[in-house]
């Protein structure tokens, strides 16, 4: 009976690393839904009101809607992505778990989801990054109207 307890207490050793990873992705994730809300939130906002503008003020409200769109693009992806990456490492801690049970020949199948797990993240990062960017070029546009 003690070997069982301690190749479970092994496992949940084990497994506590990829948990941790889930608390970060979790946390990133949180930000880019907040994001995503915001921009969803000024982009109807815009719609509402895009009526009422003067032909000028329209042309630059038209141009910043092409911007949330694109925002809200790369962030609808970046969550894709990040949301996968965790759905890997949620799988590849029930096979390090499952796999003192099973016996089945597991590293090569850990690496491989975990692998594609930080694949899916680092590429959700980067389109967060673009996100972000997207965001700063819209700023740069409104900072450019101040000065006319």
């Amino acid at each position: 009976m003690t070997g069982n307890v301690d190749t479970i207490a092994h496992n949940i050793q084990l497994a506590l690393g990829p948990v941790f990873l889930l608390t970060g992705i979790a946390s990133i994730l949180n930000v880019m839904m907040a994001r995503l809300a915001r921009v969803i939130d000024r982009a109807r906002k815009l719609e509402a009101e895009i009526a009422g503008y003067d032909p000028a003020a329209s042309r630059r409200a038209t141009v910043e809607l092409g911007i949330l769109r694109r925002r809200t693009t790369a962030a609808h992806w970046a969550i894709g992505m990040c949301t996968t990456a965790a759905l890997f490492v949620c799988v590849v801690v029930a096979i390090l778990f499952v796999g003192n049970f099973v016996v089945f020949r597991a590293d090569t199948i850990v690496a491989g989801l975990f692998i594609v797990a930080m694949t899916l993240l680092i590429t959700g990062l980067i389109l967060f990054l673009t996100e972000v960017q997207l965001a700063m070029k819209s700023v740069r546009i409104r900072t450019e109207m101040l000065e006319d």
